[in-house]
């Protein structure tokens, strides 16, 4: 016959259980997450209608860094703003403030699932880079799934073909600027705190953008437009945040597959909110990528076993 106390430890639930539990909230702190980062280039590509795109990623970084200010700051979080790193910190948040302009000028011109379908490289790019900078060469299998990803993207763009607008050379060349930010990141979080890192991101992308938007500034045509404008920064702001916590409850391999259901979000919005549906070569093409990248995962995990 069991105790009282022995009884509510039965119902406890094992070491296992509560481990599975942090790693089914971790997944679905990531599909939020990147529901918000959907819904930031949807709100984005809006907005961009009517104001010029150097303007939406001004309010972008503004946003964001207000909103972060409240909880990351000098008082809540003391020595927030001191880095070991401070070259090396300044080259990457120029990185991605690059990235978001040229993503967010390439927007105006190409559907969503387009401009997701060509960021999904970025896997690809970083594996690549990875050897030269990182010494985290390839291997033969990796490579291989690397070139089809990379056709992939080719089958999409279709280059010389009549394919897409040229401003997809604009996502595709902000995606080689994403993945040495990824790489930057990863050489940081050796030196810098991941809260001193995305301070030091916001407040780049204030500090350089804000003389430049007195001479593109136009006021949005309707409380609709200041709204998104708005949203812009709240989606950038809140999908990070919850990157941050899907982490915390569950490692990488596991999270990184469901990045590519991202292209679900951007198909749903670019046909609810701009009637948009993606042509048969930007699926083709998507899904060749997709297949690629989560090979490229796959293998990355097995080494990860190897090594251990």
């Amino acid at each position: 016959m069991q105790t009282p106390r022995q009884s509510a430890a039965s119902d406890l639930p094992s070491t296992g259980e509560v481990e599975r539990r942090r790693r089914l909230a971790g997944i679905g702190l990531m599909c939020c997450a990147l529901m918000c980062f959907a819904g930031l280039d949807a709100s984005a590509k809006w907005v961009n209608q009517f104001v010029d795109p150097l303007q939406t990623v001004w309010a972008r970084y503004a946003v964001s860094v207000v909103i972060v200010a409240f909880f990351v700051n000098p008082i809540t979080t003391p020595g927030v703003s001191r880095t070991r790193r401070p070259w090396l910190q300044a080259g990457r948040s120029l990185l991605l403030l690059a990235s978001t302009a040229l993503n967010f000028i390439a927007l105006q011109y190409l559907q969503l699932a387009e401009a997701i379908s060509i960021q999904f490289m970025t896997p690809f790019l970083v594996a690549l880079l990875a050897g030269p900078i990182l010494g985290e060469w390839v291997g033969p299998r990796r490579l291989v799934a690397i070139s089809v990803g990379f056709l992939g993207v080719l089958v999409i763009t279709r280059p010389g073909l009549g394919g897409l607008h040229p401003a997809a050379f604009l996502s595709a060349l902000g995606s080689v600027c994403y993945a040495l930010y990824g790489i930057s990141t990863r050489v940081l979080a050796a030196h810098d705190s991941s809260r001193t890192t995305m301070v030091y991101s916001g407040a780049a992308g204030v500090a350089i953008m804000t003389p430049i938007v007195p001479f593109v500034w136009s006021a949005p045509p309707s409380g609709l437009g200041w709204a998104l404008l708005f949203a812009v920064g709240v989606f950038g702001a809140v999908g990070h945040w919850l990157l941050i916590l899907a982490h915390a409850r569950a490692p990488a391999p596991i999270l990184s597959p469901f990045i590519y259901t991202q292209i679900v979000w951007m198909i749903a919005l670019g046909w609810l909110v701009f009637g948009q549906l993606p042509d048969a070569w930007t699926l083709g093409g998507a899904g060749v990528v997709v297949a690629s990248g989560l090979y490229l995962l796959y293998r990355e995990q097995v080494r990860s076993r190897e090594r251990a």
